[in-house]
């Protein structure tokens, strides 16, 4: 029996639950856009799949709906793949394998993918039911959110005739998104050089850390195991010698960084110092990080004597000093909305190949004049360390719209069912509705979605009641968009 067959609401449960059972990772999403395809052809919906897998579904408008502006639904079809360190699963193969705790959805030991797997299952859901009353609806979904809104950015949209926008990519209940930011990956490549050396081989560990999202949770002041790491290795090397051989941190850009791993040649004498010292940073940081991220854990493991390829001095000193300066973290609050993140960045991958540091971060603004300032920021650390710099899935921040008939029915729909005003504030996160505000002219935006929490982790989970409110507040909204 499925998992959640008997969850309310059904449909929308029934076509999240088939999304979890076929991989679609960000870079995967053949499969799931086949889904989608064969979808529209058994409810003979027209149906355009791009090159890029990307998906638009049309359904012309209800009985008496036929003269009413048409209304785009739209999410994404790829998932952040995140696990915890000793699970073995395969995303590009694994149907994620779900279980409902009180009121949440999650999956075991995974991230969950509600971001966006519940916009595709909505969108579904209306699709397939002709009581519903709406009038014309597109849906678009797209692919490759995760990595830089790269569907949003390469779709054609010149066959969609909508205006109004209802973006379902949100994770708070309640919230009406008006606004997000604009963002880039910054990645650094840092040249090393590299000598053979023979000693003991120890691994430190950084682990449990809390991680989170790098927009939506930036400003929860967690740490990033990738910035620790390299705190770990200043401090160790101002009363050590050591070579640096290895150093990996992190999979996602996007992803606050949990878990990070550094490989020395050490003396065998210098390992009780090296655990010393980890014993004493690892108080001081639980002390930092208290309420926050104090499950903060430093680990050194003896992997007994080897002779490997290590940096050089002046390489690994270049490395030390990259991970001390990246930028991280929030570097501007909005002066236009009060609690808003207006600029930030987050290290989220670091890796030590063989003639090479890489390092990519995500940096967000919600004006691109700040993004680039701070892009450029990173830019000038790596060129001064010799290395290159490149900027990849540049998006535009989905700026306020002061006057939005599309929010001012929305608020007054929602005030109708639930006797009060929905919040209406922006994200700093980045939305795809920057993009298609860009490519559609006169759009009228809206983001919304279900309680969601810790997307982006293994902890993901998603509000089952409260994905019920959404799914009925969002049917409502399409019949009185008359």
């Amino acid at each position: 029996m499925a998992v959640l067959e008997n969850v309310e609401p059904k449909r929308v449960f029934h076509y999240f639950e088939e999304i979890c059972n076929i991989p679609h990772g960000s870079g995967n999403t053949k499969a799931i856009s086949d889904y989608l395809v064969n979808f529209a052809k058994e409810h003979n919906l027209e149906c355009i799949q791009d090159a890029n897998n990307n998906i638009i579904i049309k359904k012309p408008a209800s009985k008496g709906y036929e003269n009413a502006p048409g209304v785009i639904l739209q999410g994404h079809m790829d998932m952040v793949c995140e696990k915890e360190p000793a699970l073995e699963f395969d995303f590009t193969k694994d149907g994620l394998r779900l279980g409902i705790e009180g009121d949440f959805v999650h999956a075991n030991g995974t991230t969950l993918g509600g971001d966006d797997g519940i916009a595709v299952a909505m969108s579904l859901a209306v699709l397939e039911n002709d009581e519903i009353l709406h009038p014309a609806i597109e849906v678009i979904v797209t692919v490759d959110e995760e990595i830089g809104l790269l569907g949003a950015n390469s779709i054609d949209c010149s066959s969609i005739t909508g205006k109004r926008f209802i973006n379902i990519d949100s994770e708070e209940e309640g919230v009406l998104w008006v606004g997000c930011a604009g963002g880039l990956q910054a990645n650094s490549y840092v040249p090393v050089d590299r000598t053979e050396v023979t000693g003991e081989e120890v691994a430190i560990k950084i682990t449990g850390l809390v991680g989170g999202h790098s927009g939506a949770e930036i400003d929860k002041n967690r740490s990033s195991a990738n910035l620790l790491m390299g705190r770990v290795l200043y401090a160790l090397d101002e009363v050590i010698d050591f070579d640096l051989v290895s150093l990996a941190g992190g999979t996602k850009d996007n992803a606050i960084t949990r878990d990070a791993e550094a490989h020395l040649i050490v003396e065998k004498e210098g390992i009780k110092k090296i655990k010393e010292i980890l014993e004493g940073l690892q108080a001081d940081l639980r002390k930092e990080y208290t309420n926050i991220d104090e499950g903060i854990t430093l680990i050194c493991e003896d992997l007994g004597e080897k002779t490997e390829n290590a940096l050089t001095k002046v390489s690994k000193e270049k490395v030390i000093f990259y991970l001390r300066m990246v930028p991280f973290g929030v570097k501007k609050m909005s002066a236009v909305m009060p609690g808003l993140v207006e600029t930030s960045s987050n290290v989220g991958i670091v890796r030590l190949d063989e003639d090479k540091l890489v390092a990519i971060s995500s940096v967000r603004s919600s004006y691109c004049s700040a993004r680039d300032a701070l892009s450029s920021k990173i830019q000038y650390l790596t060129e001064f360390l010799g290395g290159d710099f490149e900027v990849i899935g540049a998006y535009p921040a989905w700026e306020y719209r002061a006057d939005s008939p599309l929010r001012d029915k929305m608020v007054e729909v929602y005030e109708k069912m639930y006797g009060e005003k929905p919040e209406t504030k922006a994200i700093h996160a980045g939305l795809e509705c920057g993009l298609f505000y860009d490519k559609i002219a006169d759009l009228d935006c809206i983001s919304l979605g279900p309680n969601m929490q810790d997307i982006h982790t293994s902890r993901e989970k998603l509000s089952i009641s409260s994905t019920k409110r959404v799914w009925d507040y969002l049917v409502e909204v399409l019949k009185e968009l008359k």
